[in-house]
């Protein structure tokens, strides 16, 4: 443990892990640092703490999946530092990325591990302008930052301590600090330069505005420090002006643009940014780009901080869920999307959605509430008058902002927790209410027209996913079905072996697929074992890969030796004039005379790892892969001697491939990991082979046989 990593109380961690990020942000020259962590047994990251960027650009960053098709989720999944060096690299890797933030920076990302697993995750950006790639100095910095990180959120990983509500933001450690005395003669300074001056922090609210600048802006100096210029300026609340904004910050680069105050007054915004704010220079023109005097000084409205989120923001959200939304899979994680972006978004601190089954309103997912409560709430027949059943009969939303308001239109209605305002919104597509969704506030809320539609709008996108994921669920789980009725539910036990397999579905489609495995006692001191791959990644190919495994077991039960097994499997597939190739590993295993005999049709060979460590690539004279040609040559066998104590690795080409790498290189860099592996718990073994994969592009299957001279111990599908 690192002297950083300590115990410490709650306090003192914050404390020092807040001192970690800033160094690594510092040290490594970025202008923005995020600080996620991975809680103990947790399939997301949450963001506990950023530098130099506001709360709400990162909001729908703030849990991530580790699943998800974004940068620091790759990091801490593949254990590696993630770089992409401009926009258009992010496009083509990153699209949501790109979508929400089309901005010109520099991103890295990087796993933060303690002790071999991952516990968190570090984002740096760099503005625009960047070298195409880290120098020694910044990849050090980066390095360093991480090993320190990681010991410390280890403590925290240890702990089982919950994950923040909300990251914390802290200041860009190149903060400024100004000294006695400078703040009259700065001030001055500004005041004498023409035009008015503002200054915005990295939360994108005044922290300084000229009177010059007030007057420009037609409002109140009071009214504008800590509010951002869409808060305190409706005028200013229009997509293009925060986008300008955002383009800033993430650039750091400086950018120009105008915008009209009402009735008809052109203003000129100079925005020059670092990594502590942004420095604004307010202009008045004319239509030819004359300076015009300044208006004189109406104090503005107060701002209505119960109006709800601003057009800007809630476009910059919707675009966000569009993004997230079209990547979910399945129910949960459509779930999982709409609280990670709605509640945040819209300042809910609790989510329930719901979708109609049998008669009754079942609870689907829920994020804030306590599972007591939602017991309560779950399985309610769909003749109960309550809000959640009525939106799905009217397919029209229904806002309260107070019990009382609930309780008038639903007197037996009951307040059971600590909330004070409720959105209850129907769940459309097709044309039809499919679920319905609760949004429960701690503050009350006023729900705006403007709000109201917001909601719609975003609820409309959550209702067509979780249409699309209730289809892909119902079809994964009757594919998955048809899959494990293919394969064998258990391997059989035979004296003198032990055996072990493993089957792991490539991370896309129905994650069904044609790869099989299996293994055949003949008698009391043989047996046979297979492996293969037909072509494919869905239920036809799975349906066939059923008949080529039984195909195969049926010819190795009468006896018939591998070549013939093989050959005679290939003109099954010729008769049944499939489209689908199948590649096939076949062995014999002569327990009593420690002998193996194999034949390949296109297969990957074998990797035989020696008692001593030492491995051997057991290489055979393939054959055509099966179904090519019906009266193919014949598949040539070879012997091998199978040494006390040593393992047989069969496998698929999934566990091997990798873009760009020479397939024989492939086979050899998986017999030095075999080599490395130990070989004395199989099960073990096989999780560790596997486990070298982090995102297989294929499917893979994997078998591991070890002869042993006492009885099998046992050993069973994975």
């Amino acid at each position: 443990m690192s002297r950083d990593a300590a115990p410490y109380d709650t306090d003192t961690a914050t404390e020092t892990l807040d001192a970690a990020l800033l160094d690594v942000v510092r040290q490594s020259g970025a202008s923005r640092g995020l600080l996620y962590v991975l809680p103990y047994g947790g399939d997301a990251l949450w963001l506990m703490t950023l530098t130099g960027a506001p709360r709400e650009m990162a909001v729908p960053w703030t849990r991530v999946g580790l699943a998800d098709r974004v940068a620091v989720a790759d990091a801490v999944r593949e254990g590696r530092l993630v770089w992409v060096g401009d926009l258009e690299e992010m496009a083509r890797r990153y699209p949501r990325t790109a979508l929400v933030l089309p901005y010109d920076f520099a991103l890295a990302a990087a796993p933060l591990v303690d002790g071999g697993g991952p516990v968190g995750g570090l984002v740096l950006l760099w503005p625009g302008g960047h070298a195409p790639r880290l120098s020694e100095g910044e990849r050090a910095a980066v390095d360093a930052g991480c090993r320190r990180l990681g010991g410390l959120l280890a403590w925290a990983h240890r702990k089982r301590e919950r994950p923040p509500s909300r990251p914390r933001i802290l200041p860009h450690p190149s903060q400024p600090r100004t000294l006695p005395g400078e703040a009259g003669e700065l001030a001055a300074f500004i005041d004498r330069l023409p035009g008015g001056a503002c200054a915005l922090d990295v939360t994108g609210r005044f922290t300084f505005v000229t009177p010059e600048a007030a007057l420009l802006l037609r409002a109140d100096v009071a009214e504008l420090i800590g509010a951002t210029p869409w808060e305190a300026l409706p005028w200013m609340d229009v997509p293009d002006v925060e986008d300008r904004y955002r383009r800033a910050v993430m650039s750091g680069r400086p950018i120009s643009f105008s915008a009209t105050r009402p009735p008809g007054t052109r203003l000129v915004f100079d925005l020059y940014p670092d990594p502590t704010g942004i420095s604004v220079r307010i202009l008045s023109a004319g239509p030819g780009g004359d300076p015009l005097p300044p208006p004189s000084g109406t104090p503005a409205a107060p701002v209505d901080t119960a109006a709800g989120p601003g057009r800007a923001s809630l476009l910059y959200h919707l675009m966000h869920l569009a993004g997230t939304l079209t990547e979910a899979v399945g129910v949960q994680d459509v779930v999982n999307q709409a609280a990670d972006q709605l509640m945040p978004a819209l300042g809910a601190t609790a989510m329930a959605l719901m979708a109609p089954r049998d008669g009754r309103l079942r609870l689907l997912g829920h994020r804030g509430y306590d599972p007591g409560l939602m017991a309560y709430f779950d399985d309610l027949p769909l003749s109960e008058d309550t809000p959640a059943v009525r939106v799905l009969d009217t397919c029209g939303a229904q806002f309260f902002r107070s019990f009382e308001e609930l309780q008038e239109r639903y007197p037996h209605a009951v307040h059971l927790d600590d909330k004070v305002s409720w959105a209850f919104l129907p769940l459309v597509a097709s044309g039809r209410a499919v679920g319905s969704l609760v949004l429960a506030y701690d503050r009350p809320q006023h729900f705006p027209p403007s709000e109201r539609a917001a909601l719609t709008a975003l609820v409309g996108l959550v209702g067509q996913a979780l249409e699309r994921g209730r289809l892909y669920d119902t079809q994964y789980t009757v594919a998955h079905r048809l899959q494990d009725a293919l394969l064998p539910r258990r391997l059989p036990s035979v004296p003198g072996l032990a055996a072990v397999a493993r089957y792991r579905p490539a991370g896309h489609g129905l994650e069904v697929g044609g790869d099989f495995y299996d293994l055949i006692r003949l008698d009391e001191h043989r047996a046979a074992a297979v492996i293969g791959d037909v072509q494919g990644h869905d239920i036809d190919a799975a349906a066939l890969m059923g008949q080529v495994r039984v195909a195969v077991h049926g010819h190795a039960a009468a006896g018939a030796a591998p070549g013939e097994v093989l050959a005679a499997t290939n003109r099954l597939l010729g008769d049944l004039a499939s489209d689908r190739f199948a590649s096939c590993l076949y062995l014999h295993l002569d327990l009593a005379r420690r002998r193996i005999c194999l034949a390949s049709a296109g297969h990957p060979p074998a990797v035989l790892r020696h008692p001593d460590g030492r491995t051997e690539v057991l290489r055979v004279p393939a054959g055509l892969l099966l179904g090519i040609e019906r009266e193919a040559g014949g598949y040539p066998a070879a012997e091998h001697r199978l040494p006390p104590g040593c393992v047989l690795v069969l496998y698929t080409d999934g566990l091997i491939e990798r873009p760009g790498l020479d397939p024989d290189a492939a086979v050899e860099a998986l017999a030095r990991l075999v080599a490395r592996t130990d070989p004395g718990d199989l099960d073990r073994m096989a999780d560790r082979l596997l486990g070298h994969v982090s995102d297989p592009a294929d499917d893979v299957a994997l078998l591991l046989l070890r002869p042993q001279a006492a009885a099998p111990d046992g050993g069973g599908t994975g």
